[in-house]
């Protein structure tokens, strides 16, 4: 019984190996076979992480387009591993997640938070903006709310944190203008995630 499952097992893998060298050797229908596995869940990532923030800035269409530009690259350089369907997924979401994250921080480099957002008393609003659930007044409202029970238990150390991440210096960088350990503010930073998250807010950006 197990034996036929077996080959079968093996005749999927073989032909997808078949399908990546079609692919890596300019064979279109290959590639758009290629990228049908993978579309739909990237699509809706990347709808889910672009908050109200970001969407003026970046298009959901646009970002799919590099995703799949950057799957090919890697697919002829053999720089990733994509050795089954299950991690071609796993890699175009991870590349969808972090070109997210690259583009916010280059915005925030080129346009810094505290010119266009004012004090720190904004970021509730700021981190209602960038959460990445659904547009939703009611939503967003209590979002705003909960980040800012939040905020208002921190120390003016942990909002300097959250201020100049969104703002998109590194942990290094925040580190060192602070004068923190870069390993203490890690965990500094992965606690005030955790309390973010319980108050309602979703995004990597932290």
């Amino acid at each position: 019984m197990q034996l036929p499952a077996k080959r079968a097992k093996m005749t999927a893998s073989t032909n997808f190996q078949l399908l990546l060298e079609s692919a890596k050797n300019g064979d279109e229908a290959a590639m758009s076979e290629l990228v049908s596995k993978y579309e739909t869940e990237v699509r809706l990532v990347a709808r889910l992480r672009l908050g109200n923030a970001l969407r003026p800035h970046l298009d959901s269409l646009d970002l799919v387009q590099s995703v799949h530009k950057s799957v090919l690259l890697g697919l002829r350089s053999s720089r990733f591993d994509i050795s089954s369907p299950e991690k071609l997924v796993a890699l175009a979401l991870t590349i969808v997640r972090r070109k997210v994250a690259r583009k916010w921080r280059k915005l925030k480099r080129q346009q810094r938070l505290s010119n266009h957002f004012g004090e720190l008393q904004t970021l509730p609003a700021l981190l209602a903006g960038l959460n990445t659930s659904d547009p939703d007044p009611q939503h967003e409202a209590t979002i705003v709310e909960a980040t800012a029970q939040v905020l208002q238990g921190l120390d003016n150390t942990e909002k300097q944190m959250i201020q100049m991440r969104l703002e998109g210096y590194t942990t290094a960088e925040i580190a060192r203008q602070l004068g923190l350990d870069p390993d203490v503010l890690r965990v500094k930073l992965s606690r005030l995630r955790r309390r973010l998250r319980a108050s309602g807010f979703e995004n990597e950006l932290l």
